[in-house]
């Protein structure tokens, strides 16, 4: 499928980029070339195929969730650039 030109700045208009007009003759191309891909992969028989959510399975590592003891509070709290006694002294979040 060609792309004409005004088909080109109409999609650039939808995306709301300004394009020059060697970029809308490019960009017409390539983008006539990738229709042109997409009515080829049209023409394959998928009716055998599952329908699926991604093209490989996914597995998700982990480790087990072992309980360990507590790191010492001094520990913790060497790296922290500001603290308060214990705890961690950071920036309010949220106005009050």
């Amino acid at each position: 499928m060609e792309l004409d030109r005004t088909q080109v700045e109409h999609i650039a208009a939808l995306a709301r980029i300004e394009l020059t007009d060697e970029e809308v003759e490019s960009f017409g191309q390539q983008l006539s070339h990738i229709l042109e891909q997409f009515e080829l992969l049209r023409q394959l028989d998928t009716t055998d195929v599952p329908p699926t959510g991604r093209a490989a399975d996914l597995n998700t590592v982990t480790r087990e969730d072992v309980a360990q003891d507590c790191m010492p509070p001094e520990d913790v709290l060497s790296n922290a650039p500001r603290r308060e006694g214990e705890f961690f002294r950071v920036k309010a979040v949220l106005e009050e």
